[in-house]
């Protein structure tokens, strides 16, 4: 069961670092962070499964280590991979959220930004489903959009040029969320009194 945004719907974040409402399946894959005070960076991806499937339940499979790797062929490339992202905004805009914003989600991988490597340590991970060629939904802009604006309230370090897709951190190793991205629509509703990432 997944829960329905609806863009009326105000998001906060606690101060367990758990975004209300939302739907809340913790993944077994997150660590502690040194300082919750070292929050700085919101990475936004991509994710289908498998590739290019929408709404398969697949993605929260994977990310709790429950992934049937026998239903697909592909999954097989992937049945070792420990993953996760604080949270998935399906095609609906509904959000699921698997590790509390306090705590190190496993998304990013091999990355650095501004200099910094190991951005899991001091980012929060968005997953959208979708995939790097496939436009986004009306729902997910909006979601995200809500969802952006309560980490930034939550977390003030992550400004808008502290916001980054996964290529950027990750360049030749990884393309999302892709030029199906709408870096404008989604920016045009944060806080205004901030840089802009280009």
């Amino acid at each position: 069961m997944s829960l329905t945004s609806s863009t009326s719907e105000t998001f906060s974040i606690d101060e367990d670092g758990w975004l209300r409402p939302a739907r809340h399946l913790l993944s077994p894959n997150h660590n502690h962070r040194e300082s919750c005070d070292d929050i700085s960076l919101l990475v936004i991806h991509n994710i289908s499964l498998p590739p290019g499937q929408f709404g398969t339940g697949c993605v929260e499979d994977f990310f709790c280590n429950q992934l049937d790797t026998s239903a697909h062929e592909f999954f097989e490339q992937i049945q070792d991979l420990k993953v996760s992202a604080h949270f998935l905004v399906d095609r609906t805009g509904a959000v699921t959220q698997f590790v509390p914003t306090i705590a190190r989600a496993w998304h990013a991988g091999v990355s650095r930004f501004e200099g910094r490597e190991a951005c899991n340590d001091f980012s929060i991970g968005i997953e959208l489903e979708g995939t790097d060629d496939e436009p986004y939904t009306d729902d997910q802009y909006s979601t995200l959009q809500r969802l952006a604006q309560a980490l930034m309230s939550r977390h003030p370090a992550i400004t808008q040029e502290r916001i980054s897709g996964h290529c950027d951190i990750a360049p030749g190793r990884k393309t999302d969320p892709g030029p199906a991205f709408d870096w404008s629509r989604f920016r045009v509703s944060l806080p205004p009194s901030q840089g802009v990432l280009s």
